[in-house]
């Protein structure tokens, strides 16, 4: 298959703003094991991860109450991922619960970004 006409039309990059780069970069080396590439002081990206994905320096953030997308990751131990995203400075928003399908949660990370994790039922 022709690797050019694989990635067609498919979500290929995210971009997230960010108030705290630094703090941001090591919450997700710290939960998820990214490593980042800074391109200047006021941008950072990670790859290789699934969807890569590149942090600009803002003010703003995204929240579902704002009616922005929602990033969802997998987890093989969503338990284990809720304990690591605690305990590296992120902010459980809605613990873990049931949906058609798995269970999963929602967090903010250091600058603000909701994302949820999701699991299949045990």
């Amino acid at each position: 298959m022709n690797v050019k006409r694989s990635r067609h039309h498919k979500i290929n990059y995210i971009e997230f703003a960010a108030n705290d780069l630094e703090a941001t970069k090591s919450f997700f080396n710290q939960v998820f094991g990214w490593e980042f590439t800074d391109y200047g002081p006021d941008y950072t990206a990670y790859e290789g991860r699934g969807i890569d994905c590149g942090f600009y320096k803002s003010e703003l953030s995204s929240k579902t109450e704002n009616g922005a997308a929602l990033a969802v990751f997998y987890s093989e131990n969503i338990e284990e991922t809720e304990r690591k995203v605690s305990k590296a400075g992120g902010t459980v928003v809605k613990g873990i619960f049931s949906f058609p399908g798995g269970r999963r949660f929602h967090f903010t990370e250091p600058s603000g970004n909701e994302i949820a994790v999701w699991g299949d039922i045990e």
